[in-house]
């Protein structure tokens, strides 16, 4: 029996069990992927062989995922060692930081189990493999979202640090992970193409279509809503008549645009590819078949999450120095009990959080800059 013909067996739900019964069936994926990719048995058979060995992409995404694992790992210790950075808004950067740090290993894990192996695994395997990537991406986008209703709610209510402050930290951070993990698990739990092949992905090709638009949308509705705090931020500092509210509103409008800029740059490569996915016809758009270059290119994201979030910090540039040097990488020749010598100063974000942690007004200037 060709591929062909066992994939259009598939469509007919009738003749079929139910759909978690081929959760288990180990040819369900190599028939899914001949039809997604539109080959007879044969060219399946090339395509695999072709894809017994990682490619150059795959070598330099391991590398970047590397890297976004130790980043991301150097800001959980320095949160963790250094008091100053116990506060509200620190632990929503160490959320992000392990979110991406999650990032990072889950598509490594996707990597090593890509290509030939592939064709190795069962349904259940594929969408633990697919699901993971997508939580943890989920995770750290919606990390983001947190960070910035974080930032509005600091400058618009009153006496923001106390228990209420705390509170509303857990369950942002809650919510963050309880949606994430929903989202990325929605194809395992039944919302497949298992049994219907026409809605089949074809960059995904057990995933059906109308759950790729529904994350592409639910994805491009964090991206506005990020949009509509910034800009109300933005407005309520350029609306403050207090001092140097030019050059505060002047540095709140950079850090909103490097932040924006980046997440819109790595991610609507992948969100138009997705989008493709969800209204081309198997065959009709090449550009599918180059879908993990884009997908590589949104992990970028995660690299550069620490470098925003964290080096407009003076005090978090100073704890990765010196958990560098406890670590013997930055130390040339100075003694090791110089890296456990206190901070002395502040950066501005910290200040936010001393100056207005029993303030009983809006927080305006100070600390609309910390995003």
């Amino acid at each position: 029996m060709s591929l062909h013909h066992k994939a259009t067996v598939l469509c007919h739900p009738v003749k079929m069990k139910s759909k978690y019964s081929e959760y288990y069936n180990q040819t369900l994926i190599t028939a899914y992927y001949a039809y997604a990719k539109n080959m007879t048995p044969h060219e399946m058979e090339e395509h695999i062989k072709q894809k017994k060995q990682l490619t150059s992409l795959n070598i330099a995404i391991v590398v970047l995922c590397t890297i976004i694992i130790l980043e991301n790992l150097l800001v959980l210790i320095a949160v963790w060692r250094n008091k100053k950075f116990h506060s509200a808004m620190f632990f929503f950067i160490g959320n992000l930081a392990f979110s991406d740090l999650l990032a990072g290993s889950a598509y490594i894990a996707n990597i090593f189990l890509s290509g030939s192996k592939t064709f190795k695994l069962v349904p259940v395997q594929w969408f633990i493999r697919e699901g993971t990537v997508f939580i943890a991406l989920a995770a750290s986008v919606f990390s983001l979202l947190a960070i910035a209703i974080e930032r509005y709610i600091a400058i618009t209510k009153v006496k923001v640090y106390g228990s209420t402050k705390t509170c509303r930290m857990f369950l942002l951070i809650g919510a963050c992970w309880v949606t994430s993990f929903l989202l990325g698990g929605l194809p395992i739990i039944g919302w497949n193409c298992i049994y219907n092949l026409p809605e089949c992905s074809t960059v995904l090709p057990l995933y059906s279509k109308k759950y790729i638009l529904f994350v592409v949308t639910i994805f491009s509705l964090i991206l506005l809503s990020i949009v509509i705090l910034y800009v109300r931020i933005y407005l309520i500092v350029r609306s403050s008549h207090q001092e140097a509210t030019n050059s505060q509103a002047y540095s709140l409008l950079k850090t909103v645009t490097i932040v924006l800029g980046v997440f819109i740059i790595c991610w609507l490569p992948a969100f138009t590819i997705l989008l493709l996915d969800t209204s081309c016809k198997i065959q009709s758009c090449w550009i599918l078949s180059k879908g993990n270059i884009f997908f590589g290119f949104a992990t970028l994201n995660s690299a550069l999450n620490p470098v925003i979030y964290t080096l407009r910090s003076k005090d978090m540039r100073k704890e990765f120095l010196r958990v560098l040097c406890c670590w013997g990488v930055l130390q040339s020749g100075r003694p090791s009990d110089r890296c456990l010598v206190p901070l002395k100063s502040s950066s501005s974000l910290e200040h936010c959080t001393n100056k207005h942690e029993h303030q009983m007004t809006p927080i305006m200037t100070d600390c609309t800059t910390c995003v």
